[in-house]
């Protein structure tokens, strides 16, 4: 049941590298859009001071996650939650901080809305919203690259598409978040850190 990303094995490590430093020493992670569970057990072992919560609307997700906990017998992770991100209701009251990686390219707009919204409910003053992932930065792509990923994410459903980073300011913004610190990563993605106000 396990499910292995390729793009997961090559991106965990930098993405811990960003967040040891901008975690809390303890309190609860919780990471929307878990996928195969591979980042969450990557943070998870690297980190056994904070408890992690996985979620995912996919029960295939959800239970490949639940493996690869199994398989490490990792105890700061619980359950994979099934969380849908534009939900007017999670099933969560509060995080400290916020994961998402690799989704509100490959989710319609409202996804990325649900996920700010969700994310200024739960987390307190000063909890993190972390997102990981391409962007546009001034309404254009900051590699060939992304611009190619986001035609072939637009053919495949046109709600889909690489973000632009001022929009997604913006909306933080308008949630009570503050400005993004903007963290260059490899393969042209970008690590916004959002705090909440």
């Amino acid at each position: 049941m396990r499910r292995q990303a390729p793009a997961a094995a090559r991106n965990r490590q930098p993405i811990l590298d960003v967040l040891r430093p901008r975690l809390p020493a303890q309190g609860l992670v919780l990471e929307i859009a878990s996928g195969s569970g591979e980042h969450i057990v990557h943070f998870a072992e690297a980190l056994p001071n904070l408890v992690f919560q996985p979620s995912d609307p996919s029960p295939e997700a959800r239970a490949s996650i639940d493996d690869w906990v199994q398989e490490l017998t990792l105890d700061n992770v619980r359950p994979a939650l099934a969380l849908d991100a534009a939900g007017d209701v999670w099933p969560l009251e509060h995080a400290d901080t916020v994961l998402c990686c690799n989704m509100i390219h490959i989710a319609p707009w409202e996804a990325a809305v649900g996920l700010v919204v969700g994310a200024g409910r739960i987390l307190p003053k000063d909890g993190t919203l972390y997102l990981y992932g391409p962007y546009r930065r001034g309404g254009r792509h900051t590699a060939p690259s992304n611009e190619a990923f986001d035609l072939d994410l637009r053919r495949r459903d046109a709600a889909w598409g690489v973000r632009d980073l001022e929009a997604v300011a913006a909306l933080a913004e308008a949630r009570d978040f503050g400005l993004p610190e903007i963290i260059d990563m490899p393969a042209n993605n970008l690590s916004l850190v959002f705090k909440r106000l």
